[in-house]
């Protein structure tokens, strides 16, 4: 499981294929998240955590 921001999504890609898990379970989350203050990183986590249960289920 991997949580990528949207800035890193592409770079995300290139780096499963090349460790070879291309189909690693990925969750983009919006940039940026760190430094963002406690109140958004709390909000993006609420909204992220059903996506993140969805892949680690094996779900879309």
């Amino acid at each position: 499981m991997a949580l990528v921001t949207t800035e890193f999504w592409a770079q995300g890609d290139f780096i499963a294929r090349s460790v070879g898990i291309p189909d690693i379970p990925r969750v983009e989350l919006p940039h940026p998240v760190a430094g963002s203050g406690v109140e958004n990183m709390a909000l993006v986590a609420g909204q992220t955590v059903p996506a993140i249960v969805a892949a680690l289920r094996g779900s879309s």
